[in-house]
Formats: structure tokens, sequence, C-alpha cells
């Protein structure tokens, strides 16, 4: 979350104000000393950038859902799926948090 908040780039403040979440918490959530509840995950998803199913998603909250379109086409590369299963579960949320990121970037390039 933060990574994406200093893209943006946004201030703790700044999206606490957003969000009507205040500043302490969020750092909290941000440093992994809590867990975001999902009334706080829709609050910040907007000012992040992000759709809530996919901010639910990359926190544990839904199964990553592939829209129509992705349905079946996107299957995982052996040799991916070999190297993330081998992370824990931190690092493989990590990692789709990053290529959610480059994602945006990408997005916003075009």
């Amino acid at each position: 979350l933060k990574q994406r908040r200093v893209m943006i780039p946004l201030t703790l403040r700044g999206l606490a104000a957003i969000s009507g979440t205040s500043s302490s918490h969020l750092g909290r959530i941000e440093r992994g000393e809590r867990f975001p509840s999902a009334l706080i995950l829709r609050k910040i998803a907007k000012p992040l950038g992000f759709e809530e199913s996919e901010l639910f998603s990359l926190a544990g909250y839904l199964s990553p859902q592939p829209s129509r379109e992705e349905h079946g086409l996107g299957r995982l590369d052996p040799y991916v799926s070999s190297m993330l299963s081998q992370e824990p579960v931190e690092v493989q949320r990590t990692v789709i948090g990053i290529l959610s990121i480059l994602k945006s970037i990408a997005k916003a390039v075009k």
C-alpha cells in the first residue's frame, strides 16, 4: 500500500483525510503491524487507484477472479509457478502487489 501511495504521490495524511481514517492507523497497516478491515480497504481503494475487488484480493479477503476475457487465457507459467510456490505467502502477495503497480504505470504511460 505504501508503494502505491508514494507512487501516486499521496502523503499518509492526505490518504487519511480522503479516506476518513487516522494516519496512525494507516501507518500501522503499511508497516504490517495491523491487518486492514474490509471497511478500511473500501475507504482507501479508490484514492490508491485500486478496484475494491483487486484490493480485497491482494489483502486475502477474496480469491482473485479472472475477468471473462482473461478466463482460461493466462495460465501461470510453470517456472513462475514453481518459483512463487517456494516463497512464503507474504512474498507471493508482495509480488502480486508489485505487478499491479507496474501494470498501473504501464497503463498510465500509454
